[in-house]
């Protein structure tokens, strides 16, 4: 996991080494008979003596730094540079620099007496270091500090192994049984002894468990939105997700017990929900592509009869109540021309799966189907005794939080499957056409809603409309800004439905300019705007030509 995506416990200022919870510390180990009986004495870093001992390492040299990788504790008689203060400190320097948990120095002569002078250069070098320095001025058997701190280490890591097994088998057994969110926080919350939430990318609680969860999670969104909470807490967190989509995080708001290792526990309980929910998408997914399979056969062959094609459709899910209307919808995705077609296809997948799951909750039977990419339909099944339309307004706008723009397309409703799916592609024409309207107020659109704009969609490739366009509008498709200014124009008159001081006020225009400007666009044209027919004809035209051009 990216450490960047990953918040530190609070006052967590020790080193990579004293992350992991040791079995054994400096202050254990002065404690130990062998070390104490040597008469310790601290010279440096006494503050420090709570480091983690990962493993301890004889030396005889003062060039010790290659041989350490962090966390060792150095046992050294300082034979070879007892009497130099400049390689004493270096010793020091290179311990310091291997992020060492400290060092044990024995300094006696040859008769196991004290050597105060070669004490007196240690003191020195170590005056001013946070590196926990031990000084013995007796002998001692440095075999069995090693032998002692050696069991316990391998003791530590037999257990950790042992732990790591139990959370592995725990996670995998959750993983197989294909466990819900709320039954894996559940566990993560006992294994740690500790609250655990379990949110959305938009900071809603979708599970949490454990000792004080319900009260932090009153006003959850609030608490961590505000400015630099994550900092001032530091809690411990996992993103859920795969990394390119991330649709949550798993957050531990509190301390932990003593011992349990966090992060192992919380990166395998997300990866047990970013599974989960993989596989409940690939279910999906699968159902989706079977749904759809159907719809198209309806569509484009007579083998299926109503009572058939339900029948399939009941195999699939698809159980509406008797004497359900069924209802067409269409749903259009905005579509970004710098966007790549993975990304649309990616939205139009979660907006599908949010819809249907969003019809589940209302009790609505719902039959999906991809159609071109970017739109998908539905045939949403409403019982007898609920209104169409705030059924439908419910749905779209309650029940649905998606950050993509859509358009939504309604088809006559029916109780015929058959005649439903027929009705996808008037549906699809509505969402299509309201999809071009430069205001969209209506949560979803039914063909009365677009009118004059509907039908030009219909026949928008026929060419005699293209010629009947042509006809009225020629003088004014050219592309030189007079003739872009002139079409500009006609649509303000025709939008003001002729009425010249309201052409005027819209337009900023004196009624000199005004005049002067409809006497231009009548010559060009050849007819007069003052004709009801005329304009008309323009209008039909004008707006075929902006839905075309």
């Amino acid at each position: 996991m990216d450490d960047r995506e990953r918040t530190q416990r609070e006052g967590d200022d020790t080193s990579a080494a004293d992350q992991a919870v040791a079995a054994l510390t400096v202050a254990e180990l002065l404690d130990v008979e062998e070390i104490s009986s040597g008469g310790p004495e601290i010279v440096s870093g006494d503050d420090q003596l709570g480091r983690g001992i990962r493993w301890v390492h004889i030396a005889d040299s003062e060039r010790v730094e290659r041989f350490l990788e962090g966390g060792e504790l150095v046992l050294t008689t300082a034979r070879t540079f007892r009497e130099s203060p400049a390689a004493m400190a270096e010793f020091f320097d290179q311990l310091e620099r291997a992020d060492a948990s400290g060092t044990i120095v024995e300094l006696v002569d040859e008769d196991s007496a004290p050597d105060p002078e070669a004490a007196e250069v240690l003191r020195q070098a170590a005056a001013g270091r946070t590196l926990p320095v031990i000084l013995l001025s007796h002998r001692i058997k440095f075999v069995r500090i090693t032998e002692l701190a050696h069991r316990r280490l391998l003791a530590q890591q037999l257990s950790q192994l042992e732990r790591a097994r139990e959370i592995h088998e725990t996670y995998t057994r959750l993983s197989l049984e294909r466990a819900e969110a709320q039954t894996i926080v559940d566990r993560t919350a006992e294994l740690l002894a500790a609250p655990v939430v379990l949110e959305d990318v938009a900071h809603r609680v979708l599970a949490h468990a454990g000792r004080g969860s319900e009260s932090i999670t009153q006003d959850w969104s609030d608490l961590v939105s505000a400015p630099g909470a994550d900092g001032e807490r530091r809690w411990q967190q996992t993103p859920v997700g795969l990394r390119a989509r991330r649709w949550g995080r798993l957050v531990v708001p509190g301390p932990t017990e003593s011992g349990v290792p966090v992060d192992q526990i919380i990166d395998r309980a997300g990866e047990a929900l970013t599974l989960t929910r993989m596989a409940d998408r690939d279910e999906q997914d699968l159902l989706l592509q079977a749904q759809s399979g159907l719809v198209r056969e309806i569509a484009d062959t007579d083998d299926l009869d109503e009572q058939r094609a339900r029948a399939r459709a009941r195999s699939l899910g698809f159980v509406p109540p008797e004497g359900a209307a069924l209802v067409p919808v269409v749903v259009r995705l905005d579509r970004d021309p710098a966007a790549d077609p993975t990304r649309l296809q990616l939205r139009e997948r979660g907006l599908t799966a949010e819809l249907v799951s969003a019809a589940t909750r209302q009790h609505m039977a719902c039959l999906s189907t991809s159609l071109q990419s970017g739109s998908f339909g539905l045939i949403l099944a409403l019982s007898g005794s609920r209104d169409e339309t705030q059924a439908l307004e419910r749905l779209l706008t309650e029940e649905v939080e998606h950050s993509t723009i859509w358009t939504v397309g309604i088809g006559r409703s029916t109780t015929s499957l058959l005649d439903a799916v027929a009705r996808l592609d008037s549906a699809a024409q509505v969402a299509e056409v309201a999809s071009t309207l430069e205001v969209r107020e209506r949560p979803f659109y039914r063909s009365g809603d677009v009118r004059l704009r509907g039908l030009l969609s219909v026949l928008g490739h026929d060419s005699r409309l293209r010629a009947f366009a042509e006809g009225e509008l020629g003088p004014l498709l050219g592309s030189t800004p007079a003739d872009t200014e002139m079409r500009d124009f006609l649509e303000l008159f025709l939008a003001h439905g002729g009425n010249k001081s309201a052409v005027a006020r819209a337009g900023f225009l004196s009624r000199p300019a005004l005049y002067a400007r409809i006497a231009k666009l009548e010559s060009s044209l050849g007819v007069s705007l003052a004709d009801a027919e005329s304009r008309t004809a323009l209008h039909v035209a004008l707006l075929w030509w902006r839905m075309n051009d």
